[in-house]
């Protein structure tokens, strides 16, 4: 009896050790029924390191690496010089395809200067996917890579927050191209995100090729649906979400944009600029800082 009591006492006492710890062990990750990606350890803060790379009167720069989904992820923290002064919010910068972090830093500069912080990661395959080889994949079982991209950005998020001097309350998501479409999906799965911001995408549309029967097989449906940011819109409400387009856009035609657009629900903004362009520009410079101001 004794025995058993004393078991008992170790398996509660490891039970309240994980609960007080804030992870809870559960699945690694899952895709619902309805297709939707579900990460039920991302509110963990993962284990991470800063270094030092530069320091200034208005800002200091870090390169800080951390582990998400057994792989070590690089990324580069930007910290505003006012931290000292009160606590400033952040934004998570996912890059588009092809794109490094050290591409991502004209706009965090620009966000800099604003006063808010910013974490930009060198996202796996620099942002380039196969979707086939992620289907097969999640046929066998096994996790897709897009849906560690997400976990990704979950993870970076989380070490965001982690910061002294960083509001963890108010954080965006916001991304270019491909990172854009994983910046709405993991805002979507982050209810503590204020909002998102996406820069010159669209989502794949999955919706408009299960109707007419392009897609067959209910595990295909359900892991492209999975992958598909527009699947995720309306888990964004009521934090706002925000797209910003060329209207000359010359990978990703503003049409697509407009439809994805119009699937979401308020709160919502569509910004659009005339130049021939894929991805940030300075014309985009004032939405984002007028966006911001709202959200954060």
């Amino acid at each position: 009896m004794k025995r058993l009591f004393a078991a008992v006492v170790v398996i509660a006492v490891i039970v309240s050790a994980i609960f007080l710890s804030g992870c809870v062990t559960r699945p690694d990750w899952r895709v619902t029924d309805d297709g939707m990606l579900e990460y039920p350890d991302a509110e963990c803060t993962p284990e991470y390191q800063l270094i030092t790379l530069e320091t200034a009167d208005n800002y200091t720069l870090y390169e800080v690496v951390f582990t998400s989904r057994g792989t070590q992820m690089v990324g580069l923290m930007r910290m505003p010089g006012t931290l000292h002064e009160k606590d400033v919010p952040g934004v998570v910068l996912l890059p588009g395809a092809t794109v490094t972090k050290e591409g991502e830093q004209g706009l965090a500069k620009y966000l800099c200067d604003l006063g808010y912080a910013s974490i930009a990661i060198d996202q796996r395959n620099l942002g380039v996917i196969d979707m086939r080889d992620d289907l097969q994949m999640f046929l066998k079982g096994e996790e897709p890579t897009e849906h560690k991209m997400v976990h990704d950005a979950l993870a970076a998020v989380e070490v965001l927050r982690d910061q002294p001097g960083i509001d963890a309350e108010r954080i965006v998501f916001a991304g270019e191209s491909n990172g854009a479409r994983f910046a709405i999906i993991a805002c979507a799965l982050d209810p503590e995100a204020r909002g998102v911001i996406a820069i010159s995408t669209c989502g794949y549309g999955i919706d408009a090729a299960i109707a007419p029967g392009q897609l067959n097989g209910p595990e295909v449906i359900r892991f492209y649906k999975s992958i598909d940011p527009d699947m995720y819109l309306d888990k964004i409400p009521p934090r706002k979400f925000v797209m910003i387009h060329s209207l000359n856009d010359t990978v990703i035609p503003y049409e697509n944009a407009q439809q994805t657009y119009a699937k979401a629900s308020e709160p919502k903004e569509l910004h659009t600029v005339g130049t021939a362009t894929h991805g940030y520009c300075n014309e985009m410079a004032a939405f984002i800082k007028t966006e911001l101001e709202k959200m954060l």
